[in-house]
């Protein structure tokens, strides 16, 4: 058996042949080279992530059990994480070298990466997790992994052993955040290290397997101004959302998922004055705000027992008595709606949070549904005075066909016109219809409404160009 595995490895050692370096060019700009970049366009390649041959995964298995019987690996985690890699790379390569079959440099090296996945990190994901490209990571059961990439899904060749082995590589992410996944609590909500957020579900409630989603953030925080080369919005609509910040104007991101809405809450967020105290209220830490004055808070899941749950109404609730300036909640979905409203409405101008809604009207009906959840008899009238007094301006974000993220509205909320609450639009995006290469044409334009928060703005120091609100963006 082992002769075989040995030929077999051999003959794919002879068969390798070496790959040619890609074609590279020098962009030439005003003052000189100004970047060194691929000749195909980045978004048209092709995710090049290597796997190994069966032959070769056949002998990793085989390395790795022998790593589990020479090393105690409940030991490893006294170790920093780079010591302990370390260490097994070591351990690891020297019984590659006496196994003594034949493997080229680059296959050891992927070996040894591999198994150091296994033992400390989230094993086949790994590589995935390091691709800057990569928004969104589907695991569909341990033979299908798909990835989002400049807003298209494409399938990978990343693949699990089995379901064992995607149940372990899911156990890991949830335990190391205080969760736990099993059949009596088959859904989890988790976030990496790096904050990406994670929902993972496994049998009997998902009929083919365990699934992973996985939001992945930018390492980079990303601004305003990163947005606006993005094309997401002008640099009106940002000057004017940097203002209404600043004036402590409680703002409202509503959009479909997707959409961009906690990449714009935390770039709205640069813009917080220092000196203010600021608390996160989030189901699973996922913000980057990017201030220095930020008290993060998370809700708890029951135990086992179906007890010590913290919902996010109780950390709205409990945030009240912090001191805070403002209150920034990652996602409003059920009756913490009514408490957010009251702290607007009570001195803590200036929060914001995201809702999932088609349109800023849609958003406005879903915050009266989800103050109606939390359990308290009030009049429909009452609940829409609540929403007028608190909500000053509303920004929705549409993911469009092509994968772009653009923020199609900004709306002000002017208060309450009978029974209805009343909603002036100040930026939109006029779509024109698609370009020849399948992306979509539009521009970005004013409506000419100059907004009735104008005057508040120039009280508060921001000198707003009263020019941006011109239709002739």
């Amino acid at each position: 058996m082992e002769m075989g595995l040995k030929n077999r490895i051999k003959n794919i050692g002879l068969n390798i042949s070496k790959t040619e370096e890609p074609q590279k060019i020098l962009v030439v700009a005003e003052g000189g080279v100004k970047a060194v970049t691929n000749v195909q366009d980045s978004q048209k390649m092709p995710l090049d992530i290597k796997i190994l041959s069966s032959v070769e995964l056949e002998f990793k298995d085989t390395i790795y059990e022998k790593l589990l019987d020479t090393l105690d690996l409940s030991l490893i985690s006294a170790f920093e994480e780079n010591d302990a890699r370390k260490q097994i790379t070591d351990i690891v390569q020297r019984l590659i070298e006496n196994e003594t079959i034949p493997l080229n440099t680059q296959v050891r090296r992927q070996i040894v990466k591999e198994i150091g996945d296994e033992v400390l990190g989230f094993g086949p994901l790994e590589p995935l997790l390091h691709e800057p490209t990569i928004s969104d990571i589907l695991v569909n059961g341990c033979k299908k992994v798909y990835v989002e990439r400049f807003g298209r899904l494409e399938l990978t060749t990343v693949r699990f052993k089995d379901n064992d082995h995607l149940m372990r590589i899911i156990d890991r992410i949830v335990s190391r955040v205080g969760r736990r996944i099993d059949e009596s609590s088959p859904m989890v909500d988790a976030r990496l290290p790096d904050g990406s957020r994670v929902n993972a579900i496994i049998p009997p409630l998902a009929i083919d397997g365990a699934s992973v989603s996985i939001r992945r953030f930018s390492v980079d925080k990303m601004k305003l101004s990163d947005l606006v080369e993005k094309n997401a919005l002008t640099d009106y609509m940002a000057e004017f959302l940097k203002a209404a910040t600043k004036a402590k104007l409680n703002i409202l991101i509503s959009g479909g998922t997707g959409s961009g809405k906690t990449t714009m809450l935390n770039a709205i967020s640069n813009f917080i004055p220092e000196r203010e105290r600021v608390i996160t209220l989030e189901d699973s830490a996922e913000l980057q705000l990017q201030i220095p004055h930020v008290l993060r808070l998370e809700t708890r899941p029951p135990n086992s027992e179906g007890r010590g749950e913290i919902s996010l109404r109780d950390l709205v609730r409990n945030s009240l008595r912090m001191r805070p300036d403002r209150i920034v909640i990652g996602e409003v979905r059920s009756g913490e709606a009514f408490d957010m409203l009251q702290a607007m409405n009570t001195g803590h101008e200036g929060s914001l949070t995201t809702v999932h809604a088609n349109n800023p009207r849609d958003a406005l009906s879903r915050l009266e549904n989800m103050v109606s959840m939390a359990g308290l008899e009030i009049p429909i009238v009452a609940v829409r005075k609540q929403i007028a007094s608190a909500i000053n301006i509303i920004v929705q974000l549409s993911r469009l066909e092509d994968g772009s993220r653009r923020v199609t509205s900004i709306q002000e909320v002017d208060g309450m016109e009978g029974e209805i609450i009343t909603l002036s639009e100040i930026f939109r995006f006029s779509r024109q219809g698609m370009n020849d290469d399948q992306t979509v044409k539009g521009r970005h334009c004013a409506t000419g409404v100059v907004p009735k928060c104008m005057d508040r703005l120039n009280k508060m120091g921001c000198n707003l160009d009263i020019s941006c609100f011109s239709n002739q963006l």
